[in-house]
């Protein structure tokens, strides 16, 4: 019924180091759980421990101590799937979640530990417009939108963040720490997190990360020329760039791949002066320079020269490069002699921070028109070959790519765009709150009532187009996704403490799944909560006229029927799953119930039984 609960993962970390610390007090619903006993901690840290009004270095604002609290607190939601408005929904690997992106990363965060291998977002800027995210997704997106406060009877927006407001930067500080800080554990331990963002906030935004991602681990901040033109009505200075901050997991483990090299470096760094049959090269000195650590000793060049210097090989390994014609001499012969390093050897050139001939602001827009028509949709949509760039950089060909602040789904449009130009098997993730368009916008007129509705039609679009410019290598190239949905638990709330619940309110609690939730919804919440990542292989067989599912090859087993017979639960236990999940009200009778233990000790002894 609830997500992991961040403090007591926190709490298991420091019993795991000094379980003297632990102890147990009451929680809001009467039962015990375990607590830091912080005296005792303080006794045994009391030499490091800096607190009070002691100067120290440190980060903070206003609320921030919520924004902690925010990324840590359990919450009661599920994800519902939506195959009317999926593609591919059976086979498809990718994924469009709509919801408020903090809860979904609480939904996602135990199935999807240390399984994504890179993040991109592009949050809302800072810039006086509305980005304000409201954490408390519990109903549906009109219930949401109308809940909280953001617009009025019009559907006008009421919040703006605009510098005026007194909390210009501590409210966009309480919305992206709390993300940031559940996204990092999704991470796998070689995983990169890019993220855009501008002048505004991009010095603060480097201060939370080097919190929550430890400074050691920037790798880089890229400057992106996002204007091909001069804004010559800036009131002072044009500004054609913005930024693009790099952090790892874990900076010794995260490798950043190199890229190609251009056609004009090419040009100006390699050659073949002597018509080599492997191609262009450049060359590199075999001797080293004098005051090198290198022992001194004579080689014997190809003519019969003998040459004393600091060498970085030996005479044998000398004798092999001139057998593999890797030898080159200048001045015929006479010249000090160097190795041949070959293009086609090399797996490319390091990046470097300066974004300046990738894509501009203009071609992405110039990319939602030849989709939409217009490009009116989005302003600030970033461009594919932006996005694509940075997937070169940090991803392989089978990783899983997370968004969650998608848009326009520029990045998922960039993942099936790069995987037909290589082959590759990314698969992304894309998260975005259902946000209304204006009344008065050209995507409300052309039938997209909210943000989600634009970017799953791209999706869409961007998959037929990448499929029709490329009929011959793209056959088996994933373009669907499957839709999922934030809402509240698909159970009714029991977890009351017992001085709460009356008599009366029994009856209502014998069956504990929300009337409104299908069989669908039921299995996709013990996906999450058993492991079963969310694109997992889904298949429906029918015993004694009851559905059974099959998750991920025999991981996963359900029913979510009513009345089943022995007949079925031996069904499921013949499959020998890793789990089996039935309804508390499923079972037919009392003597099903009796021999449901049974049946598994016999059929399936390894497999372990949850009653939803």
């Amino acid at each position: 019924m609830q997500t992991a609960d961040g403090v007591q993962d926190n709490i298991g970390r420091i019993a795991e180091l000094f379980p003297e610390c632990i102890t147990e007090a009451n929680d809001q619903m009467g039962g015990g759980k375990r607590s830091i006993d912080f005296d005792k901690l303080r006794q045994l840290l009391s030499s490091d421990i800096v607190e009070g009004n002691e100067e120290r270095y440190q980060f903070t604002w206003p609320d921030k101590r919520k924004a902690i609290l925010a990324a840590n607190a359990p919450i009661n939601a599920t994800l519902r799937p939506c195959p009317e408005e999926s593609v591919n929904f059976d086979t498809t690997q990718n994924l469009y979640i709509e919801g408020d992106n903090l809860d979904v990363l609480k939904c996602l965060k135990e199935t999807y530990l240390h399984k994504v291998k890179m993040i991109y977002i592009d949050p809302p800027y800072n810039t006086g417009n509305d980005f304000v995210y409201e954490d408390d997704f519990a109903e549906s997106a009109s219930e949401y939108l109308a809940n909280s406060g953001q617009f009025d009877e019009q559907g006008n927006r009421l919040v703006t963040n605009t510098e005026s407001n007194g909390r210009f930067h501590t409210d966009w500080l309480n919305m992206i720490y709390p993300r940031l800080k559940v996204a990092r554990d999704l991470l796998t331990e070689d995983g990169v997190i890019f993220i855009s963002i501008d002048d505004h906030e991009v010095g603060n935004l480097r201060k939370i990360c080097d919190e929550i991602f430890g400074d050691s681990n920037l790798i880089s901040v890229l400057s992106w020329k996002r204007r091909k033109t001069q804004a010559n009505l800036a009131k002072n200075i044009s500004q054609v760039h913005e930024y693009i901050l790099v952090y790892a997991k874990d900076i010794d483990k995260a490798q950043i791949n190199k890229v190609p090299y251009s056609e004009e470096y090419i040009n100006k760094a390699f050659s073949n002066k002597d018509n080599d049959p492997k191609g262009v090269y450049q060359t590199g000195p075999l001797a080293r320079p004098a005051n090198s650590s290198n022992r001194e000793y004579t080689l014997t060049m190809p003519n019969g020269r003998d040459i004393t210097a600091k060498w970085s090989c030996s005479q044998d390994t000398f004798n092999r490069y001139v057998e593999e014609g890797r030898l080159y001499i200048p001045k015929e012969g006479q010249g000090m002699p160097r190795i041949k390093i070959y293009l086609s050897e090399l797996p490319g050139m390091i990046p470097n921070t300066w974004l300046d001939d990738i894509a501009s602001n203009d071609d992405a827009s110039r990319m939602i028109e030849s989709l939409f028509g217009t490009n009116a949709f989005f302003n600030y949509s970033k461009p594919i070959e932006l996005i694509s760039y940075l997937l070169k950089l940090g991803s392989d060909k089978n990783s899983i790519i997370f968004d969650f602040f998608s848009g326009s789904s520029s990045t998922a449009h960039a993942v099936m765009q790069l995987n037909a130009e290589d082959g590759g098997n990314r698969k992304f993730i894309m998260v975005q709150l259902p946000e209304l368009t204006d009344e008065k916008s050209e995507a409300y007129k052309a039938g997209y009532k909210n943000i989600c509705e634009i970017g799953k039609e791209r999706i869409r679009r961007a998959g037929a187009k990448i499929k029709a410019d490329n009929p011959l290598t793209t056959q088996h190239l994933d373009t669907g996704f499957r839709v999922l949905k934030l809402d509240s638990s698909n159970m009714k709330e029991v977890f009351y403490s017992p001085k709460e619940t009356k008599q009366q309110d029994l009856f209502a609690l014998v069956d504990n799944v929300k009337d409104d939730r299908t069989s669908e919804d039921l299995l996709f919440q013990v996906m999450l909560e058993l492991g079963a990542t969310l694109d997992s292989k889904i298949e429906e067989s029918v015993v004694d006229g009851k559905t059974i599912y099959n998750v991920a090859d025999g991981y996963l087993v359900a029913c979510f029927d009513q009345e089943v017979t022995d007949e079925v639960v031996t069904a499921i236990a013949k499959m020998q799953p890793t789990y089996a999940v039935l309804r508390d009200t499923s079972l037919v009778d009392d003597a099903t119930a009796t021999n449901f233990e049974q049946i598994f000790k016999t059929y399936a002894p390894n497999t372990t039984t949850k009653i939803l």
